[in-house]
């Protein structure tokens, strides 16, 4: 968790993955990202879920992990398009255009993710258990 968000309580990139607040996270250090283990203990414990869900819920967010880290590879290839639009002897204003398109497709590529997902998790959970995953969001103790 990035040190500014430990003083909030909570840490979610643009890339919409899930995370918890700093109740239970509150070891992360400078630009460390959260992985798939914690959450997964997290939601496991305060949803109370049985070990069939527990197996279900860990590849929905690791799927959502692995679409994350697509989509960091996909702001270092627009940040490498913006740095050789600058560079250039004239401006490359394609470049710069197709820099912003590739992060706009990426974002929306994982806020898609980020739906599909819960609605997976959605038709894991009974109803009491969907009750305390909404609290959770309701919250900001769980942040997508």
């Amino acid at each position: 968790m990035c040190h500014s968000h430990a003083q909030r309580g909570s840490c979610c990139g643009p890339s919409g993955s899930w995370h918890s607040t700093r109740r239970y996270e509150h070891h992360h250090y400078p630009g460390e990202r959260l992985g798939v283990r914690r959450p997964l203990r997290f939601m496991a414990w305060k949803l109370g879920l049985d070990e069939r869900q527990v197996a279900e819920l860990a590849t929905i967010l690791n799927e959502l992990k692995t679409e994350r880290a697509q989509a960091e590879v996909d702001d270092r290839r627009a940040l490498a398009l913006l740095a050789d639009a600058a560079a250039a002897e004239a401006f490359d204003r394609d470049k710069a255009v197709e820099a912003g398109r590739l992060r706009t497709t990426s974002v929306e590529r994982v806020q898609q993710k980020v739906a599909d997902s819960l609605g997976r998790i959605h038709a894991l959970l009974d109803a009491e258990q969907r009750a305390r995953l909404a609290y959770l969001l309701r919250t900001g103790t769980l942040v997508m």
